[in-house]
């Protein structure tokens, strides 16, 4: 969008508001209604919009929702004669969006901009009020969302929410929506990454859903965004390379140094000096320890001589370093013994014979 069609939206938007609000007769109405939702001014609890009109919270409550009961009506008579350009605005994001969206979410493309507290407040009064909206009231459990009527009410959203977090759980690993596709009865994967978004029991990374818990969709520290990082490129990468994809990546406060990535590389076991620098991920099959340690393995799991060419090579498998690298260390240091021309054993081999 351009910046005029923004405006264009955003005083679409502020029409419909001001239309709904034109609605109520009382000042003292008016005042809760826009001081409870936040439109226009900051968002007041029942508490502090007692104590500003000396009235009890419950009482408050009690007038909020009579207020909002009166507003649903007169909006459905089509008393609020700009809500419909709205609707329709909003509708058209929805749909694009997967028929629902967190809040956030839904203002930031209406206005392509990230939006502030007003303006979200804003659409999250259109879904409260519209007859053609729904709205999910945000809890421990769920973000605010709004969605299109014709796909379902509150309920019907978080219980399909419901389902799709305890399929993912039950799968026990990261998943596409593509494959939760294949597993659910829905006109698109779209509808379910969507749904999907309004749960705080899940999150996605890179493609996958997974539930928040899990470090593969949501690193909380720079070693899980290290695992990350390496568990997506698939093969070992120099640790100055994980810091250059962790600051390009999607992950939340990525703006973290390259020695403190250095220093986690260090000193988590997942992670596996392989290189000068070159790190890997232990679950590929690699074992930690030095090029030394990696001809002592070799040999020993052999249990006979092994030509010096064919030392290199399987120790090469596990690292990447020069050969002669490893010829040196295999030639120099005296747990290795030369028999033959050029087959090696362990010394402590030769001395049990």
């Amino acid at each position: 969008m351009t910046n005029s069609s923004t405006d264009t939206n955003l005083n679409i938007i502020n029409k419909a508001i001001d239309s709904i609000l034109s609605v109520i007769d009382q000042d003292r109405e008016k005042e809760i209604i826009v001081r409870r939702f936040g439109i226009k001014e900051r968002k007041e609890t029942l508490e502090q919009i007692g104590e500003m009109l000396n009235i009890t919270r419950e009482r408050v409550r009690q007038l909020e929702k009579a207020i909002l009961i009166r507003l649903k009506m007169s909006a459905e008579d089509g008393k609020a004669i700009d809500l419909p350009a709205a609707e329709k605005l909003v509708i058209r994001s929805l749909t694009e969006m997967g028929r629902v969206a967190k809040v956030s979410d839904l203002t930031d493309k209406l206005l392509e901009r990230d939006t502030n507290a007003t303006e979200r407040a804003a659409v999250a009064f259109l879904g409260e009020i519209s007859d053609n909206l729904a709205i999910v009231h945000e809890n421990d459990y769920y973000y605010q969302a709004v969605g299109i009527a014709e796909y379902g009410n509150e309920d019907s959203i978080k219980k399909r929410t419901d389902e799709i977090a305890k399929l993912i759980k039950e799968n026990k690993a990261p998943i596409t929506a593509e494959e939760l596709d294949e597993k659910l009865d829905y006109e698109h994967p779209s509808h379910i990454s969507a749904l999907a978004s309004v749960s705080k029991n899940l999150t996605s990374l890179n493609g996958l859903w997974g539930l928040t818990k899990w470090p593969t969709v949501n690193p909380r520290n720079i070693r899980d965004k290290i695992f990350v990082v390496l568990e997506e490129n698939k093969q070992p990468m120099h640790f100055s390379e994980i810091s250059s994809a962790i600051s390009k990546s999607d992950f939340k406060r990525k703006n973290v140094t390259t020695q403190a990535i250095h220093n986690e590389l260090i000193k988590d076991d997942r992670f596996v000096l392989i290189g000068r620098g070159i790190y890997a991920l232990a679950s590929w099959g690699y074992t930690r320890g030095t090029v030394t340690d990696m001809i002592e393995k070799v040999l020993r799991d052999a249990g006979e001589p092994v030509y010096r060419d064919e030392v290199v090579k399987r120790v090469l498998k596990n690292r990447q370093v020069k050969a002669t690298t490893v010829l040196l260390n295999l030639q120099s240091k005296p747990q290795f013994k030369r028999v033959g021309k050029a087959d090696y054993i362990l010394a402590d081999d030769e001395s049990k014979k």
